[in-house]
């Protein structure tokens, strides 16, 4: 055999290996060894983040500022973001055109009630369906799951017609009868909800319970139900903030009912601005600003809730499986 020339194999300069590194290095860092890790990529995906921000929050920083701005400002076109100074007067404007503790409260009990009772009827029926065999279960999953095609303006004059023959129309209770039997806004996501819960519990549970002598109602209460605690924060907050921000029923069941809940108030706003500042030209150049401050005042307690409980409800989603 020949011998090896070495000579042909010299590594190349020590200042061209030098630049190869610095050039390989610069576009590890723009591109990144993979897709998801280089500069660029990163770039675009704050890009879209701050664009998104600023799409949602750019509507709610404009309502707190108008919100604290005199008529002086309101009227100044130089006066954008920062007010000369905090005016609260629209604040209680919008407090009185609201009659906002009456409907707070209305608002606060009507959506804990639904929320109440939707835990209780679609947890039981998620549980007959994903646990229970009886005739006919095939074709009621498909009914239930046909309810999210039929908008409720299809059934709502029969309901109208109900509720008048039961002397409910125009009380409170028509609002939370509906949650009794798991219908009303969304029922039947909530029954999916709990159903998809129950069926990811192992069968054991209920095979050593039927070996107790445990019912199957007793099984549920006692075992299942306190095992669905991220079911029920889930079905809880939806229900509560779906029922506050209801207005479509509260409008037809209600009518001008004097007692109403907090967004249906928001609707017969303008009404009530205008019989308290006038009709005046200068008056109604606070009327968006006071618009603002109504708009504060019914969005305040539902944000509190889910800054408060947001933890909470991202576990509860992500354990019920409906990320999966």
């Amino acid at each position: 055999m020949g011998k090896i020339n070495i000579a042909k194999f010299k590594a190349p300069p020590l200042k061209k290996r030098i630049m190869q590194n610095g050039l390989q290095t610069f576009r590890y860092a723009i591109l990144g060894r993979e897709v998801n890790r280089g500069l660029l990529f990163k770039i675009f995906i704050y890009w879209i983040l701050i664009v998104t921000s600023y799409i949602y929050l750019n509507p709610i920083l404009k309502m707190l500022v108008k919100m604290v701005m005199n008529e002086k400002d309101l009227n100044d076109p130089t006066v954008t973001w920062i007010p000369h100074e905090i005016y609260l007067g629209h604040l209680k404007t919008a407090w009185a055109a609201l009659q906002y503790l009456e409907s707070l409260f209305v608002s606060i009990g009507i959506s804990t009630i639904v929320a109440v009772f939707h835990v209780i009827s679609c947890g039981l029926m998620g549980y007959a369906l994903a646990r229970m065999q009886f005739p006919f279960k095939k074709l009621l999953t498909f009914l239930l799951i046909m309810t999210f095609i039929i908008p409720p303006q299809v059934i709502i004059l029969p309901m109208i017609i109900m509720y008048t023959k039961l002397g409910l129309q125009g009380n409170l209770f028509s609002l939370i009868l509906p949650s009794l039997f798991g219908f009303g806004i969304k029922g039947a996501l909530f029954v999916i909800i709990f159903r998809q819960f129950y069926t990811t519990q192992p069968k054991e549970l209920e095979e050593a319970a039927k070996i107790d002598g445990a019912s199957s109602f007793k099984f549920y209460w006692k075992v299942m139900f306190p095992l669905a605690k991220p079911a029920i924060l889930v079905v809880s907050l939806f229900s509560f903030v779906w029922t506050w921000n209801d207005t479509y029923y509260p409008r037809m069941f209600l009518g001008q009912s004097p007692l109403v809940p907090l967004a249906t108030q928001m609707s017969r706003v303008d009404a009530s601005i205008t019989s308290m500042i006038g009709n005046e030209e200068t008056a109604l150049v606070l009327v968006e600003a006071i618009k603002m401050s109504a708009s504060f005042l019914a969005l305040l307690p539902p944000l509190l809730i889910f800054f408060f409980a947001q933890r909470y409800f991202v576990e509860s989603v992500e354990r019920t499986g409906l990320v999966e």
